[in-house]
């Protein structure tokens, strides 16, 4: 459901740069633009197979032993002089009493003169590189989770837009085992959980990471370039590429859910690019496909057939086989493309108590086709904060924890 007009207010200059942008309530949106949410893809802008390249070339395919032993070409550590300068415009921030979900991209509250010229070059590796970046040296213990999410989410404006990450408008996610069932998958989302996440990508152009407090056993990072897996596919098992190409997967949406929208979404699992010399994107997410019973066995929608599951399999089989293993530690940031990287964490045990609980502080950014992202074959694909998650008029909401 796209944002409706609630309220009319003159236009500000991010609305004049995009005339797709629909006009909303301030008082619940502060910075003028709401979250566009999940909705089925164009299914006339959809390409069948034969369409699709045999073979990706260029940055965006790369393979786990380019990065294993040289982790110069993807680890930034922060410097004493970019600490500083985080520090001083968080501390700023704070000062001033303005609220988390007051940072904005369109505005002014987070001014990062020097690191903002590493973060565009960074901003275009992710989207039109190697689609991924660690940080280090986040200085988490001492800041504190206060100063820390400020920090964390300043720097995020310099790549995306914040979108809501879940039916209650969290723009700063928390990922954290706070006990619930993760074989309900049908009503709960694992990150909530300390179960192994499959390889996946989630509701935006660009997800980030940082981590609080590691677990203390398990709970690491794995991710793959998903062009090279479709390289891969296309050369073991094309069949399965195919099946992936077919808009006949069923995404559960878990009850987060608009009024009037339907509680699942028909889409493919590879889409191409709408435009000239279209790349190939990816969306996936195997817990979201396989607890869609309560449907299938009503005969509301169709069943996964064999050739589904054997494609679901062989694509975890292949993300696996080809993955790059990282452990973040404190005070990492991961932010990694949702478009051609595909992500997954192993299972994990917390330390007993009284020792804090694995804690990972998240981020959602989108990265409009206006402002160099992808051209995507949704409806929302040139507004600012598309996809992520909205249920009807939410506001945006940014806890300091799990909640």
């Amino acid at each position: 459901m796209a944002p409706s007009v609630l309220e009319t207010q003159p236009t500000a200059p991010h609305e004049l740069s995009n005339p797709a942008q629909k006009l909303v309530d301030r008082k619940i949106f502060p910075d003028g633009i709401k979250t566009s949410g999940q909705h089925p893809p164009l299914y006339h802008q959809l390409k069948p197979y034969s369409a699709f390249p045999k073979e990706i070339t260029g940055e965006t395919v790369w393979k786990a032993e380019d990065y294993t032993n040289n982790p110069e070409r993807w680890v930034h550590v922060f410097d004493a002089e970019e600490i500083a300068e985080l520090s001083a415009v968080a501390d700023k921030f704070i000062a001033e009493k303005i609220p988390l979900t007051g940072i904005s991209k369109v505005s002014d509250t987070f001014p990062l003169p020097k690191l903002s010229v590493l973060l565009a070059s960074i901003r275009s590796e992710i989207l039109n590189g190697k689609g991924f970046i660690l940080f280090k040296g986040f200085p988490v213990n001492e800041w504190g989770n206060h100063k820390s999410a400020v920090a964390y989410m300043g720097l995020g404006t310099y790549l995306g837009y914040f979108v809501s990450q879940n039916g209650r408008g969290h723009v700063l996610g928390h990922v954290k085992d706070l006990g619930e069932d993760a074989t309900q998958i049908d009503k709960v989302r694992i990150y909530r959980t300390n179960a192994r996440q499959f390889f996946h990508a989630d509701d935006s152009d660009i997800v980030g990471l940082l981590c609080i407090t590691r677990a203390a056993e398990g709970g690491e990072s794995d991710i793959v370039s998903s062009h090279h897996v479709w390289n891969t596919l296309q050369k073991e098992r094309p069949d399965v590429a195919e099946t992936l190409t077919k808009p006949i997967w069923y995404f559960d949406r878990k009850g987060e859910v608009s009024v009037g929208e339907e509680p699942y979404i028909r889409t493919s699992v590879f889409y191409l690019e709408t435009g000239d010399s279209p790349r190939v994107y990816s969306k996936w997410d195997p817990y979201y496909v396989k607890s869609l019973e309560r449907f299938s066995n009503a005969g509301i929608i169709p069943p996964l057939s064999p050739e589904q599951l054997e494609a679901a399999k062989v694509l975890e089989e292949t993300c696996h086989r080809l993955r790059l293993h990282m452990i973040l530690e404190v005070g990492d940031i991961q932010f990694l493309s949702n478009e051609h990287v595909l992500h997954a964490r192993t299972e994990y045990t917390d330390p007993l108590p009284p020792a804090p609980r694995r804690h990972l502080m998240r981020l959602w950014l989108a990265t409009p086709e206006s402002e160099g992202g992808w051209k995507l074959p949704f409806h929302d694909s040139a507004e600012k904060k598309r996809g992520g998650i909205q249920v009807n008029d939410q506001p945006p909401v940014a806890p300091l924890d799990a909640e």
